[in-house]
């Protein structure tokens, strides 16, 4: 004869066994939404997924992962050849990843590298230096400057800009730069292009929150670093297009 506690123990189970299964249910559920976000798609030869690499460049011979500090050798290296200049070794950096960023993306293609972005939240608000800049945004410049020699710049001012812009610009706070590639041909575009490239992997160390050129754009709030288009307030316009101009601009700190 059951006892009333055998009884209430076998009325139990199948009240626990529901409960696991509805856990394990839940767990699947978690496990589709986001671990192929985790996941970049990445293989090996035999087909095995590889956590996605901090950078990635689109070669002829398909996408090749790097590591951060890769990608700040490979385009600081680009942009001193362009000019001219002795490259810091890059023996190591598949020859297709060099000519790619060297090329620059082939006709309409688009961008060629992008890496994932890591927003600073711990920045002080900063307010504009003598120069129309935050000390950020001159930062910015100087490294800039050094890498790529004078360029033609714009987008601020000393005591700061009021105009020229749109709504809520970040140019009116100091934190963004205008470098113009003018006029629009080929050439400035793959210039452009080498020094958009060179900003997106040194964003985490510079605290760049955007770039913009060639109607794209890449924004370190992007989880996955990827570029996005950049639809402009007059498509014919080739300065709002950002066609003529890489943008760039600082995180602000504080609540920016």
């Amino acid at each position: 004869m059951l006892t009333n506690d055998h009884t209430h123990r076998v009325r139990r189970r199948p009240l626990r066994t529901l409960l696991v299964l509805l856990l394990l249910g839940l767990l699947a559920s978690l496990t589709v939404l986001f671990v192929p976000n985790l996941l970049a798609g990445s293989r090996t030869e035999d087909g095995s997924l590889l956590l996605r690499p901090e950078c990635t460049v689109q070669t002829s011979e398909g996408e090749v992962g790097l590591d951060r500090d890769e990608a700040q050798l490979a385009t600081t290296a680009v942009a001193l050849l362009a000019r001219g200049m002795e490259p810091p070794d890059t023996s190591g950096i598949d020859d297709a990843v060099m000519q790619r960023l060297a090329d620059g993306p082939a006709e309409d293609a688009g961008p060629s590298l992008t890496c994932r972005g890591s927003a600073a939240t711990d920045l002080q608000e900063q307010q504009l230096s003598a120069t129309g800049l935050t000390p950020r945004a001159e930062q910015l410049r100087e490294a800039m400057t050094e890498v790529f020699g004078d360029q033609s710049l714009g987008g601020f001012a000393p005591g700061g800009v009021g105009q020229g812009h749109g709504t809520d610009s970040t140019h009116y706070d100091g934190r963004a730069i205008d470098i113009f590639f003018r006029p629009v041909t080929e050439e400035n575009r793959r210039q452009g292009w080498i020094l958009a490239h060179w900003l997106v992997a040194h964003a985490d160390d510079l605290n760049i929150q955007y770039v913009i050129f060639d109607d794209r754009f890449w924004s370190v709030h992007s989880s996955r670093g990827l570029w996005h288009y950049y639809d402009a307030p007059e498509p014919g316009n080739e300065i709002l297009r950002h066609v003529d101009h890489v943008h760039v601009d600082v995180l602000g700190g504080g609540f920016a």
